[in-house]
């Protein structure tokens, strides 16, 4: 068994609820070579692990859209000798939750349960990750819950918007694909490609691993070799190219009898990795973030009252980076609404934060940082994400001073980079009135 050196001390207020101390982000690695991340919490009984399997549903092949999100809503329903009812009632009787969910970049696995029941817990996920039984019965079953959940989304006003902004933002990528797949799409769907999905995808190199709870490095790492020990060595080589976002303006309007109008709306962004984030993160806090207190809010919402809530953010993605951001409001004011936000932008862009603004920002940033982290599923979930971003062990003890470096000066000149009114998308899904020149598009597509 070896354990890895490598530790990194951090303070977190009111983590999982007790008094402010240090805890220790160990690097534990198997007698096979496979890592975790773990911290150790023996205030209570309870064990919880994130997985993230890097290559989310952007790996779709084109022509199988929402595979990936097919394949995940399976995981849970048979496996090895269980069928789909006794593997469910074997959860309960460890009083485990076992959820799996997919996003662009991510197939993501969550386990919570208490420390006694944990190994046991990880036999069910070792069956669930390599020997799923994808039963005649329960294919037909889950796809006929998909389809009728993508059939439900494509009515939906929200749905549409974001499905609609994404294709015109991410033409011809992977990111601009329905990463949930189409009724037609899943309908394609075979058992071949379900269990070669998990054969090609599930494997060890792409394995991002995070533990947190009632548990010791001496204890985890023979259970990461019984666990993962027979996945693959390597997963599937990644098609996925770099995304190239849309940097022309567009106003899309796909006209639905609805009472108030659902905008979303954005502009390329910034990949994780770039050296001007923590500043980019600060600019888009006091342009569109922070409640009700950010400029968007201010103008939108606070001074005119036209929407009970507007946010943009970034958005970055392991191929690219988009700011996102949207806004509802009632039919007569959409024209407005949009004109508001340009408007915001353009002077973010041209003047930056303030020192007053800034200074809020950063207090915001830093001090709720900590509230966010208040069970030990939430702390696995961000142990996998520094791994994804290659953050380091000691990020948690540098992230304050990375975003109380950003000084006004950095701020201003990172906006005037990243801002750009004039690649500003605006997708908008309902029946607003007088809005001026917008580009008719079906609800079911661009």
């Amino acid at each position: 068994m070896r354990i890895a050196p490598a530790l990194a001390v951090i303070g977190l207020v009111a983590l999982f609820g007790a008094p402010a101390h240090a805890f220790e982000i160990k690097q534990v690695t198997s007698p096979g070579g496979i890592t975790a991340w773990l911290v150790e919490d023996h205030t209570l009984p309870i064990v919880s692990m994130q997985l993230g399997f890097i290559g989310g549903s952007a790996n779709d092949p084109p022509d199988k859209p929402g595979l990936a999100n097919f394949t995940f809503d399976l995981l849970d329903e048979g496996a090895g000798a269980l069928d789909a009812t006794a593997f469910k009632g074997r959860l309960e009787d460890l009083a485990a939750s076992y959820d799996l969910s997919v996003d662009n970049d991510l197939l993501n696995v969550s386990l919570r349960t208490l420390s006694a029941n944990f190994g046991p817990a990880l036999d069910l996920v070792h069956s669930s990750l390599t020997e799923p039984t994808f039963s005649d019965q329960a294919v037909a079953r889950v796809r006929g819950q998909l389809v009728a959940s993508l059939e439900r989304a494509a009515h939906e006003p929200h749905s549409i918007a974001n499905r609609l902004w994404w294709n015109q933002e991410m033409p011809g990528h992977p990111y601009g694909a329905p990463g949930r797949g189409t009724p037609g799409s899943v309908a394609r769907i075979t058992s071949d490609d379900l269990r070669g999905f998990v054969h090609g995808r599930l494997a060890k190199d792409v394995l991002l691993i995070g533990v947190v709870g009632d548990i010791t490095a001496q204890e985890l790492a023979p259970l990461l070799d019984k666990t993962f020990g027979a996945l693959p060595a390597h997963a599937a080589p990644s098609a996925v190219i770099e995304a190239a976002p849309r940097v022309t303006p567009e106003l899309l309007l796909a006209t639905l009898p609805i009472p108030q109008s659902v905008v979303v709306f954005g502009q390329p962004g910034i990949k994780r990795a770039d050296p001007d984030w923590y500043a980019a993160y600060l600019v888009m806090h006091v342009l569109g973030g922070g409640g009700l207190t950010s400029r968007l809010s201010l103008e939108v919402r606070e001074k005119r009252g036209l929407a009970y809530n507007v946010y943009a953010g970034l958005e970055p993605l392991l191929h690219g980076g988009v700011i996102q951001g949207g806004v509802a409001t009632e039919n007569a004011r959409v024209g407005e609404s949009i004109d508001l936000i340009r408007a915001e932008w353009r002077r973010m862009r041209d003047q930056g934060p303030n020192a007053a603004e800034l200074a809020a920002a950063k207090t915001y940033l830093t001090g709720s940082f900590p509230l966010g982290l208040d069970s030990t599923l939430r702390v696995a979930e961000l142990l996998v994400i520094m791994q994804r971003d290659h953050l380091g062990l000691d990020y948690l003890s540098r992230r304050n001073a990375l975003i109380n470096g950003v000084s006004v000066a950095d701020a201003r000149r990172v906006a005037r980079k990243l801002l750009d009114p004039d690649a500003l998308i605006f997708t908008v899904v309902g029946a607003p009135e007088n809005l001026k020149g917008a580009r008719a598009v079906e609800p079911t597509g661009g």
